[in-house]
């Protein structure tokens, strides 16, 4: 069904169908025995596809990557559609527009996204209070849906300053969201990057770990990095989670390189390409990282999934769960349920 509509959605503006296609999914999962028929279309239920990470209990492997609920707007829709958990974000202390539009393009021929949205968003208080609404109001079949919070700092924040507002959204979400992400990985804050050097970021996560208690309670925290790191820097990333003992890793973000693209259109827009040029990569990425921390922490597999496949050879890469974005739009809901089912047969 979504392969038929598709071609008439890529017609549009991308930013734009995103917002309409997520509104009426809320409208649509209001009337009587919408919600219903969602979960019996796209969820799979099956004890056999729990897991336990970091300490966390998934109903499934497959959740939904930072970027696509930027705001905690459709969490309860996504779970409908079957979706293990849920990433919102990236959220940053102070509401900010992001950068100027046009930010999102299209690739077809790649399977690809270009974006440099730049961290849109409302808001730390608003997206806590949307996940604490969320929580009170959850339908029995979404109770206990893990819910994640991608953090970053806001563009105007200079780097010097960057883990105060680490420490902002850390303390505003603590109470709401099951686990954490810090974000130095994006390319579309300038200068954001540099935090993923080893002193600023051991700086940041050991400052995060060092608050990580309220009432007995401590949150896992993960580090999402890019997929541009050479192996040196990659080395320097295991020996942090290790030092630091924060939870793990998220792989891979966005990439900035542009080898290899069939699309003339948009190739050359600057910001984050992600889909399908990005399959294989970050799914070295992965191997190497299991591979050198000898499967020390867990590893959340993310980048050009579009295939039930794609997200078998990230998990048996080392990965322990995966997140989809560009696939969950190139695909459809239906490549949540077939990469579930594909999990159950192997």
């Amino acid at each position: 069904m979504y392969q038929l509509i598709k071609p008439l959605l890529f017609r549009f503006d991308p930013e734009k169908i995103h917002y309409f296609v997520t509104r009426n999914l809320k409208r649509f999962n209001r009337f009587p025995g919408g919600s219903k028929l969602s979960r019996m279309i796209w969820d799979v239920q099956d004890t056999r596809l729990e897991k336990e990470v970091f300490g966390l209990k998934f109903k499934n492997p497959v959740g939904l990557a930072a970027g696509f609920d930027k705001n905690a707007e459709v969490i309860s829709e996504m779970a409908d559609l079957g979706f293990g958990f849920i990433e919102v974000g990236t959220v940053t202390p102070l509401p900010q527009p992001g950068n100027i539009k046009p930010r999102m393009f299209r690739l077809p021929a790649d399977k690809a996204l270009i974006n440099r949205m730049g961290f849109n968003n409302m808001g730390a208080d608003v997206v806590a209070e949307r996940i604490a609404a969320y929580r009170r109001n959850a339908k029995p079949w979404q109770k206990g849906l893990i819910i994640g919070g991608n953090i970053g700092k806001n563009k105007a924040t200079p780097n010097e300053e960057a883990v105060n507002d680490y420490i902002k959204c850390f303390d505003r979400l603590f109470d709401v969201v099951d686990y954490f992400v810090v974000n130095v990985s994006s390319p579309n804050t300038p200068g954001l990057r540099a935090l993923q050097e080893k002193e600023p970021l051991m700086n940041i996560l050991n400052t995060l770990q060092q608050r990580n208690s309220k009432n007995g309670i401590s949150r896992p925290i993960l580090l999402k990095i890019a997929p541009d790191l050479t192996h040196e820097q990659l080395d320097d990333i295991v020996d942090i989670v290790i030092q630091t003992k924060i939870a793990g890793l998220i792989a891979t973000n966005t990439t900035v390189i542009r080898e290899g693209l069939r699309s003339e259109k948009y190739a050359n827009e600057q910001g984050g390409l992600s889909g399908k040029p990005l399959t294989e990569h970050s799914t070295e990425v992965i191997r190497y990282l299991s591979q050198r921390s000898k499967g020390a922490f867990p590893i959340i597999g993310v980048g050009g999934i579009h295939s039930a496949q794609d997200a078998m050879d990230k998990l048996k890469a080392g990965a322990s769960l995966i997140q989809l974005y560009t696939g969950f739009i190139y695909e459809g809901p239906g490549l949540i349920s077939r990469i579930n089912k594909k999990i159950l047969s192997a």
